[in-house]
């Protein structure tokens, strides 16, 4: 067999690497932090963790909106998100909150690298359940994205940094962080399914009415953008975990899906039931 290189896109891999050089300037902007009281350096690594969240986003809409999907694609995305989405958060909190947790002796440590060793497992499962289906469309992803860990987790820390005005010691909340990081390394390797949402994309369309309130929401989170990411974030949390009990219709109004036409799913179904050969000439029009 002859050897072929990897398909590299170019636009799907810009905003991989933009995703990994946000992590980048978030690990850099930590370290920084560490120097002293000013918080502001720990602002600055949590807003890079949501732009890489950006990126990731990005990445993934345009390679499959230019059908660019490839495996090189897949392999460097799960890189650039271990370091944007795995060890940048896992720094950060371990740096605010967990670090000062001493008794039993580790147990800080112990919290982040948990978090930090789920997210691989969960990006290599993901990884190796992609290369089996390559031709997969599922719209649900097995466990909680790490992306959405990571958003969930600095978008509160970015919370918490705004309540108390900046203070480092984040008062007594901060250790609800530690929790919160306990159960999202849980969710990750769990097997609750979260939206994909791969069904929205440029092509998606809606009313008048609802893309106006799109742009009001859009322009009101930017205007309150220390409390509005958590809002979003906690949010897609919550709906995972509810989602097995919410209606069909509603599901399916939620994840913007379209309602396939009952006249297909019969169509599509008859074709299923037919012999291969069967199958080809329905397919060919014949």
């Amino acid at each position: 067999m002859a050897f072929r290189e990897p398909r590299i896109y170019l636009l799907p891999t810009m905003m991989t690497a933009g995703n990994i050089l946000a992590g980048f300037v978030a690990i850099l902007q930590i370290f920084q932090g560490r120097a002293g009281e000013v918080t502001i350096h720990y602002h600055y690594a949590i807003l890079a963790i949501l732009a890489a969240c950006l990126f990731d986003v990005l990445d993934g809409r345009l390679a499959r909106l230019g059908g660019q999907e490839s495996p090189f694609g897949r392999e460097l995305d799960s890189l650039a998100d271990i370091v944007s989405f795995g060890i940048a958060p896992a720094l950060l909190v371990h740096d605010i909150v967990l670090s000062g947790i001493t008794k039993p002796a580790g147990v800080g440590s112990l919290i982040a690298a948990a978090y930090l060793v789920c997210g691989a497992v969960r990006l290599a499962r993901f990884n190796c359940l992609a290369a089996m289906d390559e031709h997969s469309s599922s719209k649900s992803f097995r466990g909680c994205p790490i992306p959405a860990a990571a958003g969930v987790i600095s978008s509160i820390t970015l919370l918490l940094l705004w309540m108390e005005e900046g203070n480092k010691e984040l008062g007594p909340w901060k250790y609800g962080l530690a929790v919160l990081m306990v159960m999202l390394s849980f969710l990750m390797v769990s097997d609750i399914e979260y939206p994909s949402f791969k069904s929205v994309n440029w092509r998606t369309r809606r009313s008048l009415p609802a893309v106006i309130v799109t742009i009001l929401v859009v322009w009101f989170s930017v205007n309150n953008w220390q409390w509005t990411p958590a809002v979003f974030f906690v949010s897609y949390l919550l709906y995972g975990l509810v989602r097995p009990w919410v209606s069909r219709r509603m599901r399916q109004q939620i994840e913007i899906e379209l309602e396939e036409p009952e006249e297909e799913r019969i169509a599509e179904g008859t074709v299923e039931k037919m012999e291969p050969e069967e199958q080809a000439r329905v397919s060919a029009g014949l």
